[in-house]
């Protein structure tokens, strides 16, 4: 690991004068000395990058001084596609896949001037939230290499957490974000569903997947999400109404209670009050987040399973083959519950302005782990680490992961907070004040 910095700390080297060819080769250094250890990256990307860097520079010359992401390197998930680079979505089926085009938010951020140094690492197709995955390496947590980094964006997040790019994009269909986020110890920000576009980025499921935004702060999120669509800015509400769900932080390990609790504390110093709500059962929730992805998945690889079967790993085929049981009356009923849980939700969010939970109920597995114990129960490993999070991604809300500091653990902690769809500017507000909070504690993770 190397020392973080944020996108405001780059930006201001290089206003003061450091070369952004500087400032790329020192990351692009990171990531070539961690990732055979790290496995961050699928691809980095050096000579683009530095050519890159190398206009940059030129621009500055010329006086043509850019905005506060001119220069700041970044990476992406390697669902966005790239012009020219290649694009395999963590498969050997696209190994060979080098797009025309790139994803229309690289293409936003490259047009401010951030400088794309890789490709990061993921679970295949974005199926799975370990981030394991035989053709490409697992991400390992940059905390613990004996641990994972989640998934399935694992490699954007360790490559944060690592301090090799201040901010990565990856995708989330039922916690990718927030749950690499959480084992990692960066901020994770899933947005309300359709926010951030996926013109150009490969799907996993229509209907469930988002963009999102890995950073070191609050502040560094909302500087990237205005680049590549426009929210708007919110204050934080008076008297702050906050939901919390019931049993979930009693369920968790110890040290994400404990963290889960001085969250709590600081939403009470904003001067928040608390009201407990209970949401559908979650058992079914999943059934119909499982149902829709496993019939889309399904629905989009078919030329790819025709042509190339024997290149998908053994998740991606173990899941299209419970695809192929799927009934279109099973995918329809599990469509119209989205309607019903999306009605329940916005009527839950109507005297609210956020929810409060804990980000994943255990801290960062050990690689390789199968079975993980969370409130008594023996859960797989994957469905223990999104338990929090999936739900979220069926109502389309804006959801957001945060490091928060537990005495207990020398491994990541997060809280997350939920706000009401299409509230992304407010949640985002309530988010740095949050932070802000726990910093003037210091309970903000390091």
């Amino acid at each position: 690991m190397t020392n973080r910095k944020s996108v405001k700390q780059i930006a201001a080297e290089i206003r003061s004068g450091r070369s952004v060819v500087e400032v790329v080769e020192e990351s692009l250094a990171a990531a070539e000395r961690l990732n055979p250890e790290h496995r961050s990256f699928i691809t980095i990307m050096r000579d683009p990058a530095l050519s890159q860097a190398a206009k940059a520079d030129a621009r500055r010359k010329d006086g043509k001084n850019g905005g506060l992401l001119d220069g700041v390197p970044f990476a992406v998930k390697d669902m966005f596609q790239t012009a020219g680079v290649l694009t395999t979505g963590g498969s050997a089926v696209l190994k060979h896949n080098v797009p025309d085009t790139s994803a229309l938010v690289v293409t936003r951020l490259e047009e401010a001037g951030s400088v794309l140094i890789g490709k990061a690492n993921q679970h295949e197709f974005a199926y799975g939230a370990t981030g394991e995955n035989g053709w490409s390496g697992t991400t390992r947590n940059p905390f613990d290499t004996t641990r994972l980094a989640g998934g399935s964006s694992g490699g954007s997040a360790a490559a944060v957490a690592a301090g090799i790019v201040p901010y990565a994009l990856g995708t989330d269909t039922g916690g990718s974000v927030r749950v690499p986020a959480a084992l990692c110890g960066v901020v994770g920000f899933k947005p309300s569903f359709g926010r951030m576009s996926l013109q150009g980025v490969i799907p996993y499921c229509w209907s469930l997947d988002h963009a999102g935004i890995f950073a070191n702060n609050v502040e560094d999120v909302a500087l990237v999400l205005d680049q590549t669509t426009a929210i708007g800015h919110a204050a934080v509400p008076r008297n702050l109404k906050v939901g919390i769900v019931k049993g979930w932080a009693e369920r968790s390990d110890a040290p994400v209670r404990q963290a889960f609790l001085t969250a709590k504390s600081a939403l009470e110093q904003m001067g928040a009050s608390f009201t407990e709500i209970e949401l559908p059962d979650q058992a079914e929730a999943r059934t119909v987040s499982l149902t829709i992805q496993l019939a889309e998945t399904l629905a989009y690889h078919g030329p790819n399973l025709v042509r190339a079967r024997s290149s998908f790993g053994e998740d991606m085929l173990s899941g299209m083959a419970l695809g192929q049981f799927l009934s279109a009356e099973s995918y329809i009923q599990c469509k119209r519950m989205l309607e019903v849980y999306n009605r329940a939700f916005s009527e839950t969010m109507s005297t609210l302005d956020v929810l409060l939970t804990p980000g994943c109920p255990i801290t960062a597995p050990k690689v390789g782990a199968v079975h993980v114990e969370v409130g008594g129960d023996s859960l797989p490993v994957g469905n223990a680490l999104t338990l929090f999070t999936s739900f979220f991604n069926l109502v389309g809300t804006p959801a957001i992961a945060l490091p928060v500091h537990a005495e207990r653990s020398y491994l990541p902690v997060s809280a997350q907070l939920v706000g009401g769809r299409n509230r992304d500017s407010e949640l985002l507000a309530v988010a740095h004040a949050f932070e802000e909070t726990l910093r003037g504690t210091n309970k903000i993770a390091a």
